[in-house]
């Protein structure tokens, strides 16, 4: 899942969240944001039963995965876009 909060200016925190146990291990979003770079925005767990990583982004089209162990790539269905090269997000 995805959150999108606009802060001052014109930047924008989006939230990547994941359920605690699924996919098993740790698991980092991955994308253009952070130069693919895995493990720089590890999702963490919650209380709630969630993992979760916070992200400023400027406006703009954003692209990304995420990484689990084991090297298991996969995408977001809630981001904006999925296709061949990945999830896809507008802010």
């Amino acid at each position: 899942m995805l959150k999108r909060t606009r802060l001052f200016g014109r930047k924008t925190r989006v939230t990547f969240s994941l359920p605690v146990d699924e996919p098993p291990g740790t698991v980092s979003v991955v994308g253009d944001f952070n130069d693919w770079q895995p493990g720089r925005h590890e999702l963490l767990r919650r209380r709630n039963g969630t993992r979760t990583v916070s992200v400023i982004l400027p406006p703009g089209t954003h692209r990304f995965r995420y990484l689990a162990t084991g090297g298991v790539w996969f995408d977001d269905d809630h981001a904006d876009r999925v296709d061949e090269q990945g999830s896809v997000l507008h802010v």
